[in-house]
């Protein structure tokens, strides 16, 4: 017979007990509770034991959730500091006014949101008055807002009423073509002097404002500048909190304690079709998912109407019929009558229904239908304070509003109040009055809605202007003054690549390391460098820099790390430089980001080196890319282990080939392919000079730039003469057949091969085979950006059509060039393709098209028909067309190279 064994019930019956007794009597006690005074009381007492040993620092976990009430009590609201009547009346106008925009935009259908900021004003207003730290004092970088984007028209209204925006602005909201209009949302490119961060592409601003408070924190233990008093607010919607980038960094603000961060949540409970959770409660998701984040969270649910009625809750009856009632059902108390109120919430069990019958409809009417925490300016303002006063953790306000407050019963909480643009001017007379504002009906005359403002010198504006200039200065705002030019590195730094590798193969991944490590190195700009990696340091030979520059975390190294004995140990540091994210992407992006902008942000230039996985950049986070042009962001975003044949063995889903037409569909970036170490060292200089120095009259500094690398090791040639402008424009010859000592007859058929990254090297071994094996004469030329020749040729028909002639930069380069054009790369053809209709020549084009597969080099490129003996037959294909050569010569090539 074999002994019985115990499986424990729980994790607590496998610690060891040394009084069970004692143990076994609070049991008791507590069933004696459930059973004397019922379940919701024995559960309060639990919570309230749990409260308490939590407040003596016993080491217990956290609930989750708590009840659906407000965080901090109306007795303990901190009062306001400042003129309560004004602040409203100045909401007042920003809601007016930022209704009356949309609508009067509607005249010309370009469209609007009203219902959002209706929701959120005092969210916005209150922080604006109070918290929100300009520009114009302490650190010089204030406080950095991500406004939500549906908001906008609200952000816009109060501008007007500062006097930062005119009538005409307001009357150009989403028509901007005509040089004085507002963009529809936050878009610093649009307009870089009030908007610092792109948010409406929803999941965005939620992760870019957590790394930014990071970054901030990076800043400061780096010694760059000090600021430790930047606080970041990030204001977001509850229906985005379902992206997942918008949750996806959490647990790394809550690992870093970043309380110098608080997302603000305007849960008015709908998103754009509907409810949010039409069957459940997004704020006791929402708040169960930040708790066991490890944020610090406050919930500003309810207005002080509701006070009387929590008073009157002497059985919890009230609370948990709040718990329970589904958010849509919520949304319909907004819009139906007290009677059905009475009877579908109050009716939910005795104690309600008694409780009910000590309220008047009026009563029951303004606690269901208007009173939120997030309308509520006290309410919001003890949040506030709140998040500012908790160290240690990052803060999340979850404030419930109603979608449409105050413009009317054909607005508030209907499921398609996202989509509607206008108001009547009935409903608007209406607005008018429930807000107090002095706009006589003689305004409306014409039909047309005017703007509302009391004056420059009202009361309502000096007040405005006067906590502004307290708080230091208008906000939002971005910088816009000159930032001084790094000086350039060493000129040492990039002429040692000019000369090559000799003998010794060696990859361009591990050329631009190389580059890397001693741009780093750099005395004046080489602190300025932020070299970020998603977990793959190693991958591309970038090991040696992690005991020289350290790897930056908040907490130093707390332990020995195993390698600790080797030369290229891992090292953790609170100054540490590289910042090494784990596996993840997005959360890179974020990072590059923010430093990008660090130069409008802070006033300090960085220079971020965002390296990766080709196949992973922009397929992955393309999206990020357009945040990062929007936001005006400058650095180098570098596609490691590129091409589509180049990184063996791993497969369809590492194999880039599509990478560069992503990038080129990105205004702001430039793509380049370089195929040697010196055409590398060339374009990054060239990026530091534009970017970061001085930049050529009229040139664009705002651009990024894209850099394609491989790991295939092969000889680095020393770099010819006179070919700086053609790496930098995109193409220029690298050598003829001539000129490579190939013996080719003085009248044999010439061709010209372009070639860009890897390629390049096909492309000169055709060119051999064609010359001693067909007497073909082959020049090869370096396409290093096949998108930057585009983008010249499409300037040049441009300004074609105003009449200036220009010729495309790529026909200049080839003009003369005998025989036909013959491109590829390591890429789909449509990225060499993107040259074709400027080339003059016969055009034809080579490239790695479909998915990718897991093999050998060589035999991936005979898959895709690119290697150097596809090339020959592609090329004399092209010559039998134009009877160049004899039409037998391509079967002929095809079968001696097994094709």
């Amino acid at each position: 017979m074999t002994d019985t064994i115990r499986i424990p019930r729980s994790e607590l019956d496998q610690l060891p007990d040394r009084d069970p007794e004692e143990t076994a009597e609070w049991q008791a006690s507590l069933d004696a509770v459930t059973e004397a005074a019922g379940p919701h009381r024995a559960a309060y007492l639990m919570r309230r034991t749990l409260e308490r040993a939590e407040g003596a620092g016993l080491a217990l976990p956290k609930l989750l959730e708590t009840e659906y009430v407000n965080t901090i009590p109306t007795g303990a609201e901190p009062a306001i500091e400042g003129d309560e009547a004004l602040e409203r009346r100045i909401t007042a106008w920003n809601r007016w006014n930022a209704a009356a925009m949309v609508t009067r935009g509607a005249q010309y259908g370009v469209g609007g949101h009203i219902a959002t900021f209706a929701s959120a004003a005092w969210l916005y207003e209150t922080g604006f008055n109070h918290f929100f730290k300009g520009k114009e004092g302490g650190n010089g970088s204030g406080d950095q807002l991500y406004i939500q984007g549906h908001a906008s028209p609200g952000i816009y209204a109060r501008a007007f009423l500062d006097g930062r925006l005119t009538e005409t602005h307001l009357d150009n909201f989403r028509r901007e073509a005509g040089g004085e209009g507002l963009p529809s949302y936050p878009h610093p490119r649009r307009l870089p002097w009030l908007w610092e961060f792109p948010t409406v592409s929803m999941g965005l601003g939620p992760l870019s404002a957590i790394y930014q408070a990071r970054f901030n924190r990076y800043l400061t233990s780096r010694g760059i500048k000090d600021v430790a008093d930047s606080h970041v607010w990030a204001f977001l919607g509850d229906g985005e909190m379902d992206e997942p980038e918008s949750t996806a960094a959490l647990a790394l603000a809550a690992r870093e304690g970043l309380d110098n961060l608080t997302f603000v949540i305007n849960c008015n409970l709908q998103r754009l079709d509907g409810p949010v959770r039409a069957n459940f409660k997004i704020v006791q998701e929402l708040e169960a998912q930040f708790r066991g984040a490890g944020w610090n969270v406050v919930k500003s649910l309810w207005g002080s109407a509701w006070d009387e009625l929590l008073r009157l809750d002497t059985t919890g009856a009230l609370v948990r019929r709040l718990r329970e009632v589904p958010d849509a059902q919520v949304q319909t108390y907004q819009t139906r009558d007290a009677a059905y109120i009475r009877q579908d919430f109050f009716g939910a069990e005795p104690a309600l229904a008694e409780l009910a019958k000590l309220l008047s409809d009026d009563k029951i009417l303004e606690c269901f239908h208007f009173s939120r925490g997030g309308h509520e300016p006290r309410k919001v303002y003890a949040a506030y304070r709140a998040a500012l006063a908790h160290q240690g953790a990052p803060t999340v306000i979850l404030a419930q509003t109603v979608k449409g407050h105050t413009l009317g019963t054909g607005f508030a909480s209907k499921n398609a109040n996202h989509q509607m643009k206008k108001l009547t001017v009935d409903e608007f007379k209406t607005m008018r009055d429930v807000l107090e504002l002095p706009i006589p009906d003689s305004a409306f005359a014409d039909g047309r809605v005017p703007y509302g403002h009391p004056g420059t010198e009202a009361p309502e504006v000096r007040y405005l202007q006067e906590r502004r200039a307290a708080l230091g200065g208008p906000a939002p705002a971005r910088r816009t003054h000159p930032v001084p030019a790094l000086p350039a590195p060493a000129e040492k730094t990039f002429a040692a690549f000019d000369k090559g590798s000799g003998s010794q193969s060696v990859a361009t991944t591990m050329a631009l390391v190389r580059l890397l490590k001693d741009l780093v190195r750099d005395k004046e700009s080489g602190r300025r460098w932020v070299p970020i990696v998603p977990d793959e340091a190693r991958t591309f030979g970038m090991e040696s820099l992690f005991p020289s520059l350290g790897i930056y975390s908040p907490k130093g190294q707390t332990y020995e790390p195993v390698d600790r004995d080797q030369l290229m140990y891992y090292r953790e540091a609170t100054e540490g430089q590289i910042l090494n994210e784990g596996i993840t992407e997005a959360g890179s992006m974020a990072d590059f980001i923010a430093a990008s902008t660090s130069y409008a942000t802070h006033g300090e230039p960085m220079i971020p080196f965002y390296i990766f996985y080709s196949m992973f950049g922009w397929q992955r986070t393309a999206d990020q890319m357009w945040q990062l042009g929007d936001q005006l962001g400058r650095g180098f975003l570098v596609g490691a282990t590129a091409g589509r044949t180049t990184l063996t063995g791993e497969g369809l889903q590492h194999a880039d080939g599509h990478s560069p037409v992503i990038a080129a569909t990105n205004p702001a970036a430039l793509s380049y392919d370089p195929a040697f170490a010196y055409e590398v060292a060339a374009i990054v200089k060239d990026g530091l000079r534009r970017m970061y120095g001085e930049a050529a009259p009229g040139e664009d500094r705002d651009v990024f730039y894209y850099l394609t690398v491989y790991n295939e090791p092969l000889p680095q040639p020393a770099r010819p003469e006179g070919v700086g402008e053609g790496i930098l424009r995109g193409l220029y010859r690298f050598n003829t057949a001539q000129s490579a000592g190939l013996m080719v007859p003085e009248n044999a058929p010439r061709i010209q091969l372009l070639g860009s990254g890897t390629a390049i090297h096909w492309a000169l071994t055709a060119q051999r085979l064609l010359a001693e094996e067909w007497g073909v004469a082959a020049d090869v030329w370096s396409a290093t950006s096949w998108s930057e020749l585009r983008r010249d040729a499409l300037e040049a028909d441009e300004a074609l059509l105003r009449g200036e002639v220009r010729v495309p930069y790529v026909r200049q380069a080839l003009e003369g060039a005998p025989g036909p054009v013959l491109a590829v790369s390591d890429y789909m053809r449509q990225v060499p393709d993107q040259i074709a209709q400027w080339v003059e020549q016969d055009y034809s084009s080579l490239g790695a098209d479909g998915f990718g597969l897991s093999d050998t080099r060589e035999a991936a490129r005979r898959h895709f028909g690119v290697d150097a003996e596809s090339i020959v037959a592609a090329a004399l294909a092209q010559l039998a067309r134009g009877g160049e050569v004899r039409a037998s010569a391509v079967k002929e090539a095809r079968e001696r190279y097994g094709l």
